[in-house]
């Protein structure tokens, strides 16, 4: 169950440099192939949202069938087991919320990059006619 965590992740970085590239100021050249890029992957990254449902209710799945370990029901060792478990579930349900947060902010910052530039070449005809 490791590889999913890995594959979202990766995609949560690349996400996030994508953004990062995009937002650097200084970058005018390298933007325009950028954005192709990034328009043309945004797509595929889409996949990451149901992705990102699957494993938002797999966490809450294993958090109602977990056995509780409250009191002196537990040897020391499972309740150790059972700290690690949740600690493992919050870091995963951050990560997810991680990576829904990079393609929201990925979608939107092409978005406005996009349109930055079409304005741009509105504003060079009109003054180009004038």
């Amino acid at each position: 169950m490791a590889l999913e965590w890995v594959v979202l992740g990766y995609a949560a970085g690349a996400e996030a440099i994508m953004v990062l590239l995009l937002t650097i100021p200084g970058l005018d050249g390298l933007r325009r192939g950028l954005v192709a890029v990034t328009r043309n992957l945004l797509k595929p990254f889409l996949s990451v949202v149901p992705f990102c449902l699957f494993l938002l209710m797999d966490i809450y799945w294993k958090y109602e069938t977990r056995p509780s370990c409250e009191g002196d029901s537990c040897t020391p060792s499972e309740h150790l087991r059972h700290q690690k478990s949740i600690m493992k579930s919050q870091r995963n349900a951050l990560l997810i919320a991680a990576a829904l947060l990079f393609y929201w902010l990925l979608y939107s910052v092409t978005q406005l990059v996009v349109k930055i530039d079409q304005l741009n070449q509105r504003v060079e005809r009109l003054k180009n006619r004038d």
